[in-house]
Formats: C-alpha cells, structure tokens, sequence
C-alpha cells in the first residue's frame, strides 16, 4: 500500500502526499476537523472572479459579467468554505450556482472550477452518487440551454452551440469524475493500511504482554516455591537445629537474589527494550542449576538423555528449559511426591521432554488447566510443537512436550527468531 504512488511522486511530493488524500484517524468521511479553508476558498473565488472578468474579453457573443453574474460566482466560491464539513450540500449547491450561470449567457471560463471542486470534495467523502448526479445535471441542463431553451434565454439572437462543444464538456466532467475517483480509492488504499498497521500493533502489544506476563509468571513461580518451602523447613527447625535452619535461609537469600536478577532484567528490557543481551538466555545446560535448586526445596530430580543432542537454537532452548523448570515448579507446588523423573529424547527433527511424579495430587490453584500449563504450551505452540499434561495411570501425573528443534516451518523459524530477540535482554545466566 505504502508504495502504490509512483517513484517520482515520492522523491518530490514526499509526506505531502501522504498526508494531502488521506483523511485523519477517526474521520472516515474525509471532515478535516472543525476549521474552515479560508484561505484555499478564497484563492478560488478570486480566481474564478477575476478570471471570468478576462474570459469574457474573448467571448464577445456572452452577456458580459455584471453585478449579478458576480454575485454568482462569489455564492459558489463561498460554498466551497464548508466543502468538508458538508460536501454532498456543497456539491449540489455549486452545480446550481454553475447551471444558472450558463443558463444567464454569462462567459465561459474559470466557473467550472467551482464545480470541479465541489464535486471532487463529494466524491473523496464518499459521496459518489451526489457528486456524479450533479455534474451530470449541469451537463445535461448546458445541453438544453445550448441547443433548445437559447431562445428565450440571453443573450439575444443567439443560436445553437456546436455540439462538438459538447464533447469538450462531456471530457471535461470525465476527467473531473476520474480524477476524484483516484484519490478517493488512494484515500482508502491508506485508510486500509493505517487500520491494518494499527492492528499489527494492537497484535504485537497483546503477545508482548502476554509473553512478559508468562515469563514473570515462570521466573516468580518456581523462585518463591522454594522460598515457600525453606521459610516452613527454617520456621519447623529454626528452635531444634540451627544449622538447617540456616541453611534454609541461605536457600532462601540466593532464591530471591536470582528471582530479584531476573525480574529486573525483564523491567529493564521494557524500559531500553533497544539495549543489547546482557547475559545468554538460559537453556537445557542450566538443568544441573534447576535440579540444585529443586532439591535444596526437598525435590529429588533425576534427569535422563536418550539420543545424541544436537545444537539448539536459543528459542527452543529457552523454551525447552521454562518447559521443565515450570514442570518441576508444579510437582514442588502441587504434589505430595518428593521425587521427579526428567527425560529428554532427541530424535531426528523433535525433541521430547517428559516430566514425571509419582503423586499423590494436592489441591492448588495452579494445577491442571492452571497458568503455568498454559504458558508451557504457548511456549511449545509458538514453535510448532505440543505440550501434553495430566494424570498418568499409576496415579502419578506426567508433563510431555514435543518440540520441533528448528520450529515447525518458517512460522517456526520466524517465531523462533523473535523470541531470541525479546527475551536475550531479560534473562540471567
């Protein structure tokens, strides 16, 4: 759309003409607010005025231009002041003040500049039928006058005009009606692509909040389960053994210390979202970290790799790792077993994640159909992937993940890219 005008027009009109045929947000009809166009109208009507003075000069079988000629062409200057406010008003106001100008025998010239733009502003506003229905009158009545009605009409002893005129006439109303017609689909043409673009943003802000929101929720979720859990462990032995209890605090320091990095990275990405990555995204090779992590909050983690890994882009990567540590997160949260299995399968074009637990299930608010599952599979759906979670058989209950290595396709590909980009600021090492 941004490109439908013509080299040369951009190099030398540039913004202007941009600016001059689209009307502004909000105002579909083309009013440009609530000024009027002085001085435009008065341009115009001098023009017409003094130019009809002139035209006359070389028409000596036209009723010279009186006082009440005009007063006519002053009447459809002046309408042309609210051309925006009521272009369909305008439109047939100056094909009348333009019809009974002729009718009067007065010159030709400078006149139908009115009507032009009466009915350009018709036309641009949306107003097609108005604006064809009255150039089409003061054609049809130039006809009647000219070839019909000129002997009871001034000026006296005149006879019927050629009707080769009649075609100039006819080419000028074409090129009038052509002429408004392009710059009312242009106007339209930016209209569209304004609206379009103003979507894209609309879209671009709601996946921006709902990827902040879900990294929050995945750095803030996991940190403060272990928190929980040392602040009941430090409270039960803080009077019987200090030591653990201690060393429940310090579990607790370093938990909030790296939940408090993080965080900050996300707010200080938001405020110079154009600032370089600090630190690499965390990834799969930060699981000894997240097993440390879960087992200073009395979760065993046993992690297994089948298949020979390959390289992960830093997308998949990072969705890999919030995918497990929000699983881990879970069982620390809403389940009574202290122990979770941890698989990762690399097969030729998917990797397989699978976290397991042997239950028994608490009641939470965050379990099955909660936050943190949804997040997980936005995180694998924006790479072409699936995320499946719920009891298993045994009773325990099961986290299964299957994401492309390289997206799925160049929806993939382009999702991929863009979480590296947004995300490289906001994580810590």
């Amino acid at each position: 759309m941004e490109n439908a005008r013509p080299p040369w027009v951009r190099r030398c009109a540039g913004a202007a003409w941009e600016r001059w045929p689209a009307a502004p947000a909000g105002d579909p009809r083309g009013r440009y607010g609530t000024r009027l166009p002085w001085l435009s109208t008065l341009v115009v009507t001098l023009v017409v005025t003094v130019g009809s003075g002139f035209a006359g000069h070389d028409q000596p079988g036209r009723v010279p231009l009186d006082s009440p000629g005009r007063a006519l062409l002053v009447l459809g200057g002046a309408l042309l002041l609210f051309r925006h406010r009521c272009p369909r008003t305008v439109a047939v106001g100056t094909a009348v003040t333009v019809a009974v100008y002729l009718a009067a025998g007065y010159p030709y010239g400078p006149v139908f500049l009115t009507l032009a733009l009466g009915a350009f502003s018709a036309v641009v506003a949306g107003h097609r039928a108005v604006a064809w229905w009255a150039l089409g009158g003061v054609w049809a009545s130039h006809v009647l006058v000219a070839h019909w009605l000129y002997r009871w009409l001034p000026p006296p002893h005149d006879g019927p005009a050629p009707w080769g005129q009649e075609l100039l006439v006819t080419a000028w109303v074409v090129a009038v009606v052509a002429l408004s017609e392009l710059v009312r689909v242009r106007r339209e043409q930016l209209a569209r692509a304004a609206a379009e673009r103003a979507a894209a943003e609309r879209r671009r802000a709601d996946e921006e909040r709902l990827r902040i929101a879900r990294e929050l929720h995945d750095v803030l979720a996991h940190s403060i389960s272990v928190i929980n859990v040392q602040a009941g462990v430090g409270l039960v032995l803080l009077d019987s053994d200090r030591e653990q209890a201690r060393a429940a605090l310090t579990t607790i320091k370093d938990a909030s210390k790296e939940a408090l990095g993080e965080v900050r990275q996300v707010l200080g990405a938001l405020r110079t979202p154009g600032d370089a990555p600090r630190s690499p995204a965390p990834g799969l090779d930060r699981l000894p970290e997240l097993t440390e992590q879960a087992a200073s909050a009395g979760l065993t983690v046993d992690v297994t790799t089948e298949g020979d890994p390959v390289p992960l882009p830093p997308g998949t990567d990072l969705a890999a790792f919030r995918i497990v540590q929000e699983a881990l997160t879970n069982i620390v949260r809403h389940s009574g077993s202290r122990a979770a299995r941890v698989l990762l399968r690399h097969s030729p074009g998917v990797l397989e994640i699978r976290v397991d637990d042997d239950g028994p299930a608490t009641a939470g608010p965050d379990g099955p159909g909660g936050n943190g599952l949804i997040g997980m599979r936005e995180r694998a759906a924006a790479l072409g992937g699936t995320v499946e979670a719920g009891p298993r058989p045994d009773g325990g209950f099961r986290v299964r993940a299957r994401i492309p290595p390289a997206g799925a396709g160049t929806a993939g590909r382009e999702a991929d890219a863009d979480t590296v980009s947004r995300t490289a600021t906001e994580e810590e090492s």
